[in-house]
Formats: C-alpha cells, sequence, structure tokens
C-alpha cells in the first residue's frame, strides 16, 4: 500500500493535549466522584473510567467545553455514558457550592463592608417553550435578544464570587429572580448587621437597605449630589461585572449550553465550587 493510500484509510491523528488545572484540582474532584461511588454502593471494577480519569473528563468539558461525542471517543465509551459522567460530575460539584446563607455569614465573617449583586444571562441552544406571553419563547431574553438562562451572583468587594443562584429563565428580569430566589430578605436582614448590598437599576423597588443609582425622574433632571453619588456606586458596582467574566473566562462551558437549559445554575454552581478551589478562598 502507497503512503498516500495509507493516508487515505487512517481514522484519526493522535495528539497530546495538557489540562489547565493541577492536579491538585483533579484530585479533588476524583475524591467527590469516589466518595460519592462509595454511597451509592458501586461495586469496583463496574465502571468504564476511575474516579481519576472522570475527573479529568468533566473539567475538560467544564474548562473547554469539549463536546460530548469528543469526550466520549476519547475515552473509548458511548456518548451516553460520557454524558451520565459528566451529569455526575456537574452534581458532586454543586453540592460543594455555598448556599446563599452560607455566603452571607462567610462575607460577614470576612469583614466586607459591602456585597454586590448582578445578573448573568448563560446563553444556551435555542427552546421553543412557549412562555407566558403569546409569541415569546420562556428562554428568550428580550434584553440580551438571545436564548439562556438568569443567573444571579453574589460577588465581594473586590468581584471575587460568593455565590451563584439556581437558573430562573431569560426573559425574567433581575428583580423577578432575586424574589424568586428569597434574596431581597436574606440580604435585608444582611444589612441589619452593617452588610450593605450594591446593585444596579434592574433592582428597583427593592429593600431601601439595598444601594441603587438613582433614577433620572421623568421630566428632569438628576440633582449634583445625585449625580455624584451615582458616580460612587457605579466605581463600586463595576467589580460586580468581574465576577461574571471570572467565571465566564475561566469555564468556556458558561459561554453556551447545549445541555437542558434547566441545568444551567447546576453547571454554574459546579464551576463556582471549583473556582473556590483553586483560588483558596470562599469569601
Amino acid at each position: 500500500m502507497s503512503e498516500k493510500q495509507r493516508l487515505r484509510v487512517s481514522t484519526g491523528i493522535t495528539y497530546t493535549a495538557v489540562l489547565d488545572f493541577s492536579r491538585e484540582t483533579v484530585l479533588y474532584l476524583a475524591r467527590l466522584l469516589e466518595a460519592e461511588r462509595r454511597s451509592r454502593g458501586t461495586r469496583r471494577a463496574t465502571r468504564r473510567l476511575g474516579a481519576f480519569r472522570q475527573a479529568v473528563l468533566v473539567l475538560r468539558w467544564l474548562l473547554d467545553n469539549t463536546r460530548i461525542a469528543q469526550l466520549a471517543a476519547d475515552n473509548g465509551i458511548s456518548g451516553r455514558t460520557c454524558h451520565r459522567y459528566v451529569l455526575e460530575g456537574i452534581a458532586v460539584l454543586k453540592a460543594h457550592a455555598p448556599t446563599l446563607e452560607q455566603a452571607i455569614e462567610r462575607a460577614k465573617a470576612a469583614g466586607h463592608t459591602h456585597v454586590m449583586l448582578d445578573g448573568a444571562l448563560i446563553e444556551t441552544d435555542r427552546c421553543r417553550v412557549p412562555g407566558p406571553s403569546g409569541g415569546v419563547d420562556l428562554w428568550w431574553s428580550g434584553k440580551h435578544k438571545r436564548h439562556g438562562g438568569n443567573i444571579q451572583v453574589l460577588s465581594a468587594p473586590d468581584g471575587f464570587p460568593l455565590w451563584t443562584s439556581p437558573v430562573r429563565p431569560g426573559r425574567e428580569h433581575d428583580m423577578t429572580c432575586a424574589r424568586a430566589h428569597g434574596l431581597l430578605t436574606a440580604l435585608d436582614a444582611a444589612a441589619a448587621d452593617g452588610l450593605v448590598l450594591i446593585a444596579d437599576t434592574g433592582y428597583e423597588g427593592a429593600p431601601s437597605s439595598f444601594r441603587l443609582p438613582h433614577k433620572k425622574p421623568t421630566g428632569g433632571e438628576l440633582t449634583p449630589t445625585q449625580q455624584q453619588f451615582n458616580k460612587v456606586i457605579g466605581a463600586i458596582r463595576a467589580l460586580a461585572e468581574k465576577a461574571n467574566a471570572d467565571l465566564k473566562t475561566r469555564f468556556k462551558a458558561l459561554r453556551h449550553v447545549s445541555l437542558s437549559p434547566q441545568r444551567i445554575g447546576d453547571i454554574t454552581a459546579a464551576a463556582l465550587a471549583i473556582f473556590h478551589f483553586e483560588k483558596g478562598r470562599t469569601a
């Protein structure tokens, strides 16, 4: 057989890749997966992949949004098995992400004077799920002009993400989502202990303890004092965007989700758990 013929029948190219995670991070997830297998009573040698290789698979998906078909081929498993492995990894990581109550208590313990709240849209494939109003998909965001899920992100004064919410349909506004997650009550109570909440005008109608920019009145102008206040709030709040950007930059899986949009909240929480472990901090 000629060289040209041999190249034509070749089924693929093998190459070396490096996963942009430390070995400690992979071992961390592997330990969680191994503990989950023990809790389920999974017998040894009944899984195609060990906990370490499954951890690598899950982290590849989170980090690079590697296609399920590619991960399956690389590991010699079926697409269905690979999909199940990814969901298992997401579930164990989500279980180790902080709750809202934990995030607030950690922020207090760290001595933060304030925390910031901001909404993020995690894009998803088109979902023809009817919304409450006719002609608009449930997951369509009119603000962003694309399909996705709304995630609320609570961050520290330096823009470090402390907590991420479960997902709400992209059509819902930030204030609607905040109410659904019980954020207004929890953060208003935290304000009584001196932890101020700073947010943008998307949370208009929040308790008076929230610090929001002044909106320009209809037919009027903001006073010089109000304008200066808005500049200060805007400068402080700019770091809230950093929390969203850090998660989306580190984890490409958060840039566009092809799984069910109902899983967006779990995926974001899983990414947050890994982010906290990597940075060695939670507040």
